[in-house]
């Protein structure tokens, strides 16, 4: 039987959040990031994958629609790195 292989994702949180993970993993006696890995495989299983619900959370994110517009403006710059020279 073959391993399936993992992936592997840095996540950011904000102080309140990394606050409020650390906490969580106290109560459980559980590693904050077995923690953080169980809250996001939950919200993954349950998000809706539709157009809409996409659009509404990309709004929902501080600082996504100008952050966008910044990558716009790099690429139109030539201020970017090809994956393939990475």
């Amino acid at each position: 039987m073959s391993e399936s292989p993992t992936n592997r994702f840095n996540v950011l949180l904000d102080d309140e959040h990394a606050a409020k993970l650390h906490r969580l993993a106290e109560r459980t006696y559980v590693n904050p990031g077995t923690i953080a890995r169980s809250l996001l495989s939950r919200a993954l299983d349950q998000a809706d994958p539709s157009p809409e619900h996409v659009a509404a959370l990309l709004d929902a994110m501080p600082g996504a629609h100008e952050s966008a517009l910044e990558g716009r403006t790099d690429i139109e710059a030539g201020r970017l790195t090809k994956l393939e020279d990475l």
